[in-house]
C-alpha cells in the first residue's frame, strides 16, 4: 500500500500544464502545472522541517479552497506531519478547542487579518503562516526559504517521500460538532489511499486523463478531500470555484463531472425557476411546468412503468421547448453524470435533473470512513438508494437497523477519546445511521439513529426524510423539523426570500423578519409544506409551520460548516416560536 507522499509524487511528476485551475478575475483562470505543484509542496515540506517540526506533529489548514491550500497540505504530508484541515468559517471557540486537542504546532491561514482575529480569540493558537501577506510569516517567504533548502540538498526531498508507514496518521479531521463537541477523526495513509482508489475505481470509472472537473465543496470536508486525491489520481484538470461563482464557472469550465451536496442541487433548480420567473411572461409558467413533467416522466421510466400517452406527449413538448436547453444554459452539456453525498438527496430532485438529461449518482459515507462507503454507479443507478458498497468495504445491518462498516477506509479511532471508540467486538464501525440492504446489495438510509423523533403518539419520524421532502418546494430555503415528545411534527422554515419577494411584490428594503410576520406568506408556505409532505405517512405529514425571521447561518452557530443544522442549538434558540406553533390557536 502506498503512502500519500508516494502516491502524490508519482502522479505530480507526470508533466501536465493545466493540472490545477484557480479563478483569476471575472472570467480568467490561472493554472498551475503538476510539476510546479510538486516543487511548491517540496519547498513547503523543507521549510516545515527547518522550522523545527518533526514527523507526526500537527499542522492546521484554515482557509477557503485555493491552490495554496493544496500546496500547503501536500507539503505537510511530504514533511511527515499530520494535516488538520479546518473550515475557514468555523466558530472561534471550536477552533481553539481543535488547536488544544490536536496540539497544533503551526497553522496556515489566508490573511494577516485572520491571524489577528484568531490570535485574539484563541489562547491555544500556534504560529501562523498566511497566504496573502508579506514577510517571514508569509507563504511566499516561507516557501522561498524551503526552496533554497531543497535546491541546496536535492536528495533531501527524496528522503521525505521514500517508504513510510501506511498505517501512520496522515489527517486529523474534526467532526462538525452538530451533536456536541467536535471529535478528532484519525485517518491514516492507508485509509485515504485505499478509499481514493476504491471509490474512484468504482464510481468514476468513466473519468479520463485531461477531463475538466470543478471543485466547489471545501477541501476541509472529507468528501472533497477524497475528490481532490481521486481527481489527481485520474489526471483530471481540476478547477477551483466558490459557491458564489458556481453558475458562472459551470459555463466556463463545462465539467465532465462534479460532486455536490444535495443543497447545491436544490439551489440550482431554484435558480432555474427564479430566473424564469424574473423574465416573466410565458416562460415564468413554462419552465416550472416542464421541470415537473420531466420529473414525472422519469419516475415512470426508472420504476419501469409505461408513461401514459398524455405524459409522453407532454414530455416531448417540455423537452423541445425547455428541457433540452437547460444543460447548455447551465454549462453542463458535456457532463456525463454528477455525484451527490453528505446528506440525503430527495428522489424528486434527482429525477428532475434526470428529466433534462443529467443522472445524479448518490453515495454514502462519513468522515470516519474516509469517507465513501457506497455509491450508485453511472448506468446502474437505483434512485432513492445510496448504491452498493465499494470494493473492499463490508456493510452489514445490526439487529436494531444500525449500519455497520468494516474495511481499509475505516478510521484508526477518535483522538484522545479512548473510551468512546464506536466499534463492535468484531471490528465493525458503528455509523449511527439506520438503513437496510436490498436483495441486490443496494444500501438504503432511513435516518440518523440518534435523531429519530418519537412523537407523543409513539410514532418514530425521521426528520431528514421529512425535510428532504419539504425542500422539493422552490419556495423553501431552509427547513428544520421538530416533534420529539410533541403530538405531531412541525417545521421551522426560512423561505426562499427572493421568490417570496417577487411573488408577493415585497420591496427589497423590507427585512426577512418583517416578511415572516405576514399571515399571507405564512399560509402560502404552510400550503407548500403540506403539499410536499402529502405523499408521506400520515404521522410524518407537516400541517403546521413557523417562519424563521432570517436564514440560519454558520456565523451564528446554527449550521455546521457543511451546512447541516445544529438541531439542539436551533431548537433552543427558537423555543418560543416552536411553542407558538403548537398552540391550539395556531391552526391545523
Amino acid at each position: 500500500m502506498q503512502t500519500l507522499p508516494e502516491l502524490l509524487t508519482e502522479k505530480l511528476r507526470v508533466p501536465r500544464e493545466s493540472a490545477f485551475g484557480e479563478r483569476l478575475g471575472a472570467r480568467e483562470w490561472r493554472y498551475t502545472s503538476s510539476t510546479r505543484m510538486l516543487e511548491r509542496a517540496a519547498a513547503i515540506a523543507c521549510a516545515l522541517r527547518d522550522s523545527g517540526l518533526a514527523a507526526g506533529e500537527r499542522v492546521a489548514l484554515i482557509s477557503n479552497n485555493r491552490t495554496d491550500w493544496i500546496a500547503a497540505e501536500f507539503g505537510i504530508l511530504f514533511a511527515g506531519c499530520v494535516t488538520v484541515p479546518t473550515f475557514a468559517s468555523l466558530a472561534l471557540d471550536q477552533l481553539d478547542y481543535i488547536f488544544k486537542d490536536a496540539e497544533t504546532k503551526l497553522a496556515f491561514v489566508e490573511t494577516k487579518e485572520d491571524v489577528a482575529r484568531i490570535t485574539a480569540a484563541c489562547p491555544n493558537a500556534p504560529r501562523f503562516i498566511s497566504f496573502d501577506s508579506d514577510g517571514d510569516d508569509s507563504l511566499t517567504g516561507f516557501e522561498a526559504a524551503g526552496a533554497r533548502a531543497a535546491a541546496a540538498d536535492p536528495a533531501r526531498f527524496a528522503s521525505f517521500t521514500a517508504g513510510g508507514d501506511p498505517d501512520a496518521l496522515a489527517v486529523l479531521i474534526y467532526t462538525s460538532g452538530t451533536t456536541g463537541t467536535p471529535k478528532g477523526v484519525m485517518l491514516t495513509h492507508r485509509n485515504l489511499v485505499a478509499n481514493s482508489f476504491d471509490s474512484f475505481g468504482y464510481g468514476f470509472r468513466e473519468l479520463k486523463a485531461g477531463d475538466p472537473v470543478l471543485s466547489v465543496l471545501p477541501f476541509a470536508h472529507i468528501y472533497e478531500h477524497n475528490d481532490l486525491l481521486g481527481f489527481i489520481r485520474y489526471d483530471a484538470r481540476l478547477h477551483i470555484t466558490q459557491p458564489d461563482y458556481l453558475l458562472d464557472d459551470l459555463r466556463s469550465v463545462r465539467p465532465f463531472t462534479m460532486a455536490f451536496v444535495p443543497r447545491i442541487y436544490e439551489r440550482v433548480l431554484s435558480a432555474v425557476v427564479a430566473n424564469a420567473k424574473a423574465e416573466g411572461g410565458l416562460k415564468a409558467k413554462l419552465v416550472p411546468w416542464a421541470l415537473g413533467i420531466g420529473r414525472d416522466y422519469m419516475a415512470c421510466i426508472v420504476d419501469e412503468k409505461r408513461p401514459t400517452l398524455g405524459l409522453r406527449l407532454k414530455f416531448g413538448i417540455a423537452k423541445k421547448l425547455v428541457l433540452s436547453k437547460i444543460r447548455p444554459a447551465l454549462g453542463i452539456d458535456r457532463a456525463l453524470f454528477f455525484i451527490s453525498g453528505s446528506a440525503p438527496l430527495h428522489r424528486d430532485v434527482a429525477l428532475t435533473f434526470l428529466g433534462f438529461g443529467l443522472p445524479i449518482c448518490e453515495g454514502y459515507g462519513l468522515t470516519e470512513t474516509s469517507p465513501v462507503v457506497s455509491v450508485n454507479r453511472f448506468g446502474e443507478i437505483r434512485y432513492g438508494s445510496v448504491g452498493r458498497p465499494i470494493p473492499e468495504v463490508e456493510v452489514k445491518i445490526a439487529g436494531d437497523g444500525e449500519i455497520l462498516v468494516r474495511g481499509p477506509n475505516v478510521m484508526k479511532g477518535y483522538y484522545h477519546l479512548e473510551g468512546e471508540q464506536p466499534f463492535t467486538a468484531d471490528g465493525y464501525f458503528m455509523t449511527g445511521d439506520v438503513g437496510h440492504l436490498d436483495a441486490d446489495g443496494y444500501l438504503w438510509i432511513t435516518d440518523r439513529k440518534k435523531e429519530l423523533i418519537k412523537t407523543g403518539a409513539g410514532k418514530y419520524v425521521a426528520p431528514s426524510r421529512v425535510e428532504s421532502a419539504i425542500k422539493r418546494s422552490h419556495y423553501v430555503g431552509q427547513v428544520f423539523v421538530i416533534g420529539d415528545g410533541r403530538p405531531f411534527p412541525i417545521a421551522l422554515v426560512a423561505p426562499n426570500w427572493d421568490l417570496v419577494r417577487r411573488d408577493f411584490a415585497i420591496p427589497p428594503n423590507v427585512p426577512p423578519s418583517q416578511i415572516a410576520r405576514r399571515g399571507d406568506v405564512r399560509e402560502f408556505i404552510r400550503k407548500e409544506v403540506a403539499e410536499h409532505t402529502a405523499d408521506l405517512a400520515t404521522f410524518e405529514q407537516v400541517r403546521r409551520i413557523g417562519l424563521l425571521p432570517r436564514d440560519l447561518t454558520i456565523e451564528d452557530g446554527e449550521l455546521s460548516p457543511t451546512l447541516k443544522v445544529k438541531r439542539r442549538i436551533v431548537e433552543r434558540r427558537y423555543a418560543d416560536l416552536v411553542d407558538s406553533v403548537y398552540e391550539p390557536t395556531a391552526g391545523t
